[in-house]
């Protein structure tokens, strides 16, 4: 995601333009004729099925089962022939995870302060998204198969922002639940919590006291005993099928915006001193430097400096140093994270060697994925590309060009206008997303771009491919989505595109502090949240899809 930047206040403007855009009720969720399809005999519980809605009235809205999202045909880029259904087989199927922002709570290096300048800068959810991220992969091992062709799931895509500080426990908690056992998301005080949330301080939700905070004057509950559980141990099944990782701004950045600025944040995250707030005039100068484009953080320092003697004690943990691109690729490539596969997780050694983050990947006979690593590690939370690894996409796509090529990276095309040089090839020229378009476009074998990043769910259309864009999974309405490739054997191609709900309930009990009451509390929370916009389902052509394109 865009870092804090009110965390929501800076997600782009959802908008899928009207004229030009046929949309229609698919006609037939009919199971692929293909040979090699294993037909499910229970349709997967999806968001076509039902979704989330809240009910009642009120400051704070409590949520319950809703009507699902009806499925959409888009027609911009080709025809939909009638009898497809009965002539098409299955390319491949996956799914995508993306903004799972896994987050340790507690590190020092944390803004949360940014609040008192823009209420949006902190989400009260943010001490359970470890549960949330496992009831999201205990969905995927229950679904089994894409809801609109039965073929098996083949993988999981996740398209970067994994974790939220660039911290090596924070990757160790992403690796532990995707590939399954147990953690603590927990750091500093091994048998106690020292974040904002029992700080004493108002601008935050104080879940175990009866303080009066701003969060419970809009209807938020007191709930004795929730940061406790909040940092128990949880339990991953991990995934049941192969996974591959994609790097996103704060898998690699400090607060996803900022570079390395002589030690400082380094300093900062594996120290024992945390800064818990700002006048609110500070803050805001903070947020809107950050706003601006602030990628050092010199701003940010400055404020922490002149303020540094309100900061409080906290247990200092080294196990919240910040990660180089050569230490994240051999987190994944450490055997000990392989779970269902593949080793590495898409990065090989050859990634190891030259630290580079991108790669590409057989998905099936006749497709090719393409990790596109869009982080700036010069800094700023939006994205680009640097001259080489444009050069290398275009050597990939010509390589594969008998193969219909899939995409995937974080930043969306909309979010990749930071050219800020990159320190360790600061002559090279940077390029941002309508360049990166242009290269796509040249080659038709390039079927979709997959990412994330502003949390929000928006697909476009762009000559000859899609590019689909995925709401977070700590932002409401916190989903994963399915896509399936098909070949109608007309001269077209389906995309179809199901978004789906971790395995949590959609009712809470405010009783229930167990790992499955705590993620489906993590969902109403992050409804709940004050400053959060709303809009990112995005319109019905952005969710449960049928997506067509002429075969090239």
């Amino acid at each position: 995601m865009d870092p804090a930047l009110s965390r929501r206040a800076f997600l782009l403007a959802s908008g899928m333009t009207a004229s030009g855009v046929a949309l229609e009720i698919a006609l037939s969720s009919t199971p692929a004729a293909s040979s090699t399809v294993t037909p499910s005999t229970v349709a997967p519980m999806t968001t076509v099925h039902t979704v989330a809605r809240p009910h009642g009235t009120g400051g704070y809205r409590r949520l319950s089962d809703g009507p699902g999202w009806r499925r959409v045909t888009r027609t911009e880029l080709a025809e939909a022939k009638k009898g497809r259904a009965e002539r098409r087989t299955v390319l491949a199927c996956f799914v995508q995870f993306t903004d799972l922002h896994i987050t340790d709570v507690q590190n020092p290096q944390r803004y949360e302060f940014l609040r008192a300048g823009d209420t949006g800068s902190w989400r009260p959810q943010e001490a359970l998204t470890a549960v949330g991220a496992v009831s999201l992969i205990e969905q995927v091992n229950t679904l089994r198969y894409g809801p609109a062709t039965r073929a098996p799931i083949g993988f999981v895509m996740t398209t970067g922002d994994n974790t939220d500080n660039n911290s090596r426990i924070e990757l160790e908690w992403f690796l532990t639940a995707m590939t399954g056992g147990r953690f603590t998301p927990n750091t500093g005080d091994a048998g106690a919590y020292e974040g904002v949330q029992n700080s004493g301080l108002g601008l935050y939700w104080q879940p175990d006291s009866g303080m009066r905070d701003v969060d419970k004057r809009v209807g938020f509950p007191r709930l004795d005993g929730f940061l406790e559980a909040a940092i128990r141990e949880v339990s991953s099944p991990g995934l049941a099928v192969p996974w591959y990782s994609t790097i996103g701004n704060h898998d690699q950045l400090f607060g996803g915006a900022y570079s390395p600025a002589g030690g400082f944040f380094t300093d900062l995250a594996t120290g024992s001193r945390k800064l818990f707030a700002l006048p609110a005039s500070e803050a805001g100068a903070v947020y809107q430097a950050l706003r601006r484009g602030d990628p050092t953080g010199a701003r940010f320092r400055a404020a922490w400096k002149r303020y540094k003697g309100k900061a409080r004690t906290v247990t200092a943990d080294e196990r919240r140093a910040p990660l180089s691109p050569h230490a994240y690729i051999a987190a994944h490539l450490d055997p000990a994270y392989t779970g269902s596969g593949p080793v590495g997780h898409g990065y090989t050694r050859d990634n190891l060697d030259s630290g580079r983050l991108d790669y590409s990947f057989r998905i099936a006979d006749g497709v090719v994925g393409i990790s596109l690593d869009t982080t700036d590690r010069g800094g700023d939370y939006r994205g680009s590309v640097g001259t080489r690894q444009l050069a290398w996409l275009e050597r990939t796509l010509k390589t594969h060009a008998d193969d219909t090529a899939l995409i995937f990276s974080h930043h969306p095309s909309w979010a990749m206008t930071n050219l800020v040089p990159n320190p360790a090839r600061p002559h090279e020229k940077r390029h941002g997303g309508q360049e990166l378009l242009a290269v796509l476009r040249k080659h038709g074998n390039v079927a979709a771009w997959i990412n994330g990043h502003s949390h929000l769910n928006k697909i476009v259309p762009h000559g000859g491919f899609w590019e689909i864009s995925t709401a977070s999974h700590v932002d409401y309405p916190q989903l994963a989505r399915v896509v399936e490739l098909a070949d109608n054997h007309d001269g077209t191609l389906s995309l179809f595109t199901t978004l789906v709900e971790s395995a949590a309930p959609h009712r809470t009990d405010f009783t229930d502090l167990s790992q499955s009451g705590l993620a489906a509390l993590y969902r109403e929370l992050s409804f709940n949240s004050p400053g959060m916009r709303s809009g990112l389902a995005g319109l019905p052509g952005d969710r449960n899809t049928e997506l067509l394109l002429k075969r090239r």
